[in-house]
């Protein structure tokens, strides 16, 4: 572990992302690709903004009690993540935690909650500290509840 900016910066090892990540984790039931990088994996189905279609990304997650805690950090970057963007539109989601598939509804957590739950999610994953410095936008703590 390095320091950047006084935060607890992890360097990634990216030899398993995007297709393929989803791919092998979908084959092995999370077997490969649950973890990442010492990080709890989900797998986020949104439905396309502009397409209609399901779009499926591998994300790192927090839990706080039954609701999963997505950070739209996209490292930092000026532009939210175009899967916040899809699930904005359309709140519907699915997710998959190892073997278990969910329907869930997906909202934005603001004020007190989202500080909280933004502390929840460095616990997990500290380079969000990080990926806040390099960005002037608000990065988006999204909650998934599940349904049904």
């Amino acid at each position: 572990m390095s320091t950047e900016q006084g935060s607890r910066y992890i360097q990634p090892d990216y030899s398993l992302l995007g297709e393929e990540h989803v791919k092998a984790y979908r084959e092995t039931n999370g077997e490969t690709g649950y973890i990442w990088n010492g990080a709890p994996v989900l797998l986020l189905t949104t439905i396309g903004k502009k397409s209609g279609q399901p779009r499926t990304i591998p994300l790192i997650y927090a839990r706080e009690g039954d609701k999963y805690i997505l950070i739209a950090s996209k490292g930092g970057a000026p532009e939210h993540p175009v899967w916040y963007r899809n699930l904005v539109k359309t709140p519907a989601v699915e997710i998959q935690v190892k073997e278990k598939i969910m329907k869930g509804r997906a909202r934005t957590a603001e004020g007190a909650e989202r500080e909280q739950l933004w502390q929840v999610a460095t616990q997990v994953w500290p380079n969000y500290d990080q990926y806040k410095e390099r960005t002037d936008r608000l990065i988006p703590v999204v909650v998934i509840e599940p349904v049904g």
